[in-house]
């Protein structure tokens, strides 16, 4: 067939619109719909006058650096480096731009004293979602994930460590200070460059030293962002932070599958035991109302998060991490109490009698029955249900011990087994898009506090990619009085 020519240097008999490059419904149209809707409340719940100042230079428009941001974080693009060069040569971000061009150093300082106040962009996302119909609080479904911070694992210490560093970086400081001293004219009013950084390693492990002295429960401390901790994962170990988020499904007038994310936050605990109510309650405040059930993991599952869930009260299905010690024919369940001789009778028949208080590993106050050792070493289950033969079988009873066998046998019904059939189609494709699709696998800022901003713009960008895509399908005068 024949070639079509082209030419690099056509001329135009009229100059063409930059409008025209971008179609009616790309999504960063609707990136830059959602800016221009904020009205004053939105913008002052942000930090920001879009108005700017009456005196000085004039400065590029809020909305123009807010919409670069949001887009960036929409396509994985999340460094303002990389921005700066989007906004030269990729048509969306010139025409969110309206073919201006700012640096890098002008899209961070814009990023860095705002992200803490864009928290607010999460809620106006998730508020308009619910206020339009689009999320089913039928079902919610938490979960969390490890993303490594920025911070290179070797630089992750003991305090064994910390001290041989500290040794090595006294003496470099020493050899370094003797170098410089000099008997002719007066030293430079600046530090070399390799004093100054021996110096300020030095002061970052003095206090790394000190915080793991201060604190009982921290072993190691990350020279390079020193609230980054060791995270076990599937596939090891690694820097960084638990990343939690509660997603809903969309509703039938979305007009197709998918999810919107309703609550976001970053802690540094390594399991996710202690984030299920926290997360169920953001989830609550960020919606305005609570989902009818929520869906997670083994790794939520524990006694104290089911009476919390009793008392408020919470619909929760999720298993039992430790669900295969259940079928022993010798564990705890298997014992029957008396009320009337409060003592527990175990499956062999012999009576375990109280044997007074203790505290569980979290502190919390449990009940002790104990059988007599000469029994249990006379009993044909020694050796299986104990091999305690001084003392014999021991169990402990908690308050929250009644909670955890109603949530038991709930969670064999059938109502109970379909609910949590719904939770890796809800969850886990939330942080496959986050990590895969956004470039959420590593955090580029340090610190708890900058980490969570960052987690939580990913997350509007998350909603925003998915109210870009039902305002897509709508008619061209159905987008328009959508985003008007």
């Amino acid at each position: 067939m024949p070639v079509r020519p082209f030419f690099r240097d056509q001329a135009w008999l009229l100059p063409p619109r930059l409008d025209e490059a971008i179609s009616d419904d790309h999504p960063v149209r609707f990136v830059g719909a959602f800016v221009e809707a904020m009205d004053g409340a939105a913008w002052d719940a942000v930090g920001i006058a879009p108005a700017g100042a009456a005196e000085g230079a004039p400065a590029y428009h809020p909305r123009l650096l807010l919409g670069v941001w949001l887009y960036g974080f929409m396509t994985g693009v999340r460094s303002s480096r990389k921005l700066e060069a989007a906004c030269c040569d990729q048509l969306p971000y010139l025409w969110l731009t309206g073919f201006q061009k700012p640096d890098h150093n002008t899209l961070w300082r814009f990023y860095q004293a705002h992200r803490t106040e864009m928290r607010v962009l999460l809620t106006r996302t998730i508020r308009t979602a619910v206020a339009a119909g689009l999320v089913d609080l039928a079902v919610q479904a938490v979960d969390g994930s490890k993303v490594a911070g920025n911070a290179s694992g070797r630089r992750t210490l003991d305090e064994a460590g910390l001290r041989r560093l500290l040794e090595r970086t006294e003496a470099a400081i020493a050899d370094l200070e003797a170098q410089n001293t000099t008997d002719g004219p007066p030293a430079p009013a600046r530090l070399p460059e390799q004093l100054r950084q021996a110096q300020a390693l030095r002061a970052r492990v003095h206090e790394a030293l000190a915080r793991v002295a201060a604190d009982e429960g921290l072993r190691r401390v990350n020279l390079t962002d020193g609230d980054a901790l060791l995270q076990r994962t599937r596939s090891g170990y690694l820097v960084g932070y638990n990343a939690q988020a509660v997603a809903s499904p969309l509703t039938p007038v979305a007009g197709r599958g998918g999810q919107l994310i309703t609550a976001a936050a970053v802690v540094q605990d390594n399991n996710d035991s202690g984030q299920l109510l926290p997360m169920i309650e953001e989830a609550a405040a960020q919606c305005g109302e609570e989902a009818v059930a929520t869906v997670a993991d083994a790794g939520y599952h524990s006694a104290r998060n089911l009476a919390a869930c009793e008392e408020h009260p919470y619909t929760v299905a999720m298993p039992e991490a430790q669900g295969r010690k259940l079928q022993a024919p010798y564990h705890k369940d298997a014992f029957i109490y008396d009320p009337d001789t409060d003592s527990y009778r175990c499956p062999e028949g012999q009576t375990l009698r109280p044997a007074g208080m203790a505290r569980d590993p979290a502190g919390q106050p449990t009940r002790r029955y104990r059988a007599a050792g000469a029994v249990c070493r006379a009993c044909p289950a020694f050796g299986v249900c104990t091999q305690n033969a001084r003392n014999g079988r021991r169990i402990e009873i908690r308050k929250e011990d009644e909670s955890l066998q109603r949530h038991r046998a709930w969670m064999l019904t059938d109502a109970a087994k379909m609910l949590y059939r719904r939770r890796q189609g809800l969850i886990e494709p939330v942080f496959g898009i986050l990590k895969e699709q956004q470039g959420a696998r590593r955090f580029l800022l340090r610190g708890l506090a900058n980490v969570r901003a960052e987690w939580t713009l990913l997350a509007t960008a998350f909603n925003l990619r998915v109210l870009a895509r039902i305002w897509q399908q709508m008619t061209p005068g159905g987008r328009a009085c959508a985003l008007g």
